[in-house]
């Protein structure tokens, strides 16, 4: 508040209303708004046309959720970062969405499709969520036969920004997931790792099995699928080394090549032949997690 009224004094106008209820933008505050967020978004070119350059060389922050930025992208990027030495690639892998045009990252993959037009949008492909336990799990407590049979057993859910909280009720058709759930975490690492230690049922990408997860697939006859968006500020068309990792990106999430991130549901298992190669190169070995002690 100290530093609100200190702004108002410098400008010598009243920017907000201060009542009850908080703070609401006075007359003189909405009229100042648009200059302001137009001088933010010109300092925002100013520095982003400074990062521009024709040479395959410098940073590319690279923002994505966490899943596919640690259980994809990483392994990739070991091979990427062998080619192209001269590019520093910075990885942010968080359920908090970046927003691009305010530099928040040079390129984003995110669930939600932007809709700033000084954007450029590319749809990556869709990931595949689906049921899954350990063999632990499985042999200790059974499978669920239905969905009503699902109050039988323990769920571990996973909460974020770019999740829908209510989506496991929807999509499991129960009226609430009060008594069946027995941990709730923001990480998808947390859901693999309590996954496979016997926690219970967890919902994972479809391709978890594929890359080596010893997992079984609950079959309950339900999917839930999140299309993954590929963005990035429309002026990185002119800078080299962006354009090197955008093009690196779209070839490692291609639907044609990767089965699990087509717009069709592939069961878990059939996932196991189409991405034997996948898994030979970038699987789950060398992770802690997919192997616990």
């Amino acid at each position: 508040m100290r530093k609100i009224d200190r702004l108002e004094d410098e400008l010598g106008c009243k920017l907000f209303i201060r009542d009850q209820s908080g703070l609401s933008l006075s007359d003189e505050g909405r009229s100042l708004l648009f200059d302001v967020e137009q001088m933010e978004r010109l300092s925002f070119n100013i520095f982003r046309r400074a990062s521009l350059s024709t040479d395959t060389q410098g940073s590319v922050r690279v923002a994505v959720t966490e899943g596919p930025g640690n259980f994809w992208i990483l392994p990739r990027l070991i091979d990427f970062q062998k080619t192209y030495r001269r590019i520093t690639v910075d990885l942010s892998c968080a359920m908090q969405q970046a927003d691009v045009s305010r530099l928040e990252a040079d390129i984003s993959i995110q669930f939600e499709r932007p809709t700033n037009p000084e954007v450029i949008v590319t749809k990556l492909g869709r990931l595949h969520i689906y049921g899954f336990v350990s063999e632990a799990y499985r042999d200790a407590h059974g499978l669920p036969t239905s969905l009503a049979d699902l109050r039988n057993h323990r769920i571990i859910k996973q909460h974020g920004v770019q999740l829908d909280e209510t989506g496991y009720a929807r999509i499991l058709g129960l009226e609430s997931l009060e008594g069946i759930v027995g941990i709730s975490t923001n990480s998808s690492v947390a859901v693999l790792y309590a996954v496979e230690r016997g926690a219970g049922i967890g919902f994972l990408p479809t391709s978890a099995i594929a890359l080596g997860a010893p997992l079984v697939p609950v079959d309950l006859g339900i999917n839930y699928h999140m299309d993954l968006w590929l963005t990035y500020h429309k002026e990185f068309r002119s800078s080299d080394r962006h354009k090197v990792v955008i093009d690196w990106l779209k070839r490692i999430f291609d639907p044609k090549v990767h089965a699990c991130f087509r717009d069709e549901f592939i069961h878990p298992v059939d996932l196991v032949p189409l991405m034997a190669e996948t898994r030979d190169i970038v699987g789950f070995n060398g992770y802690v997690a997919p192997k616990p002690v």
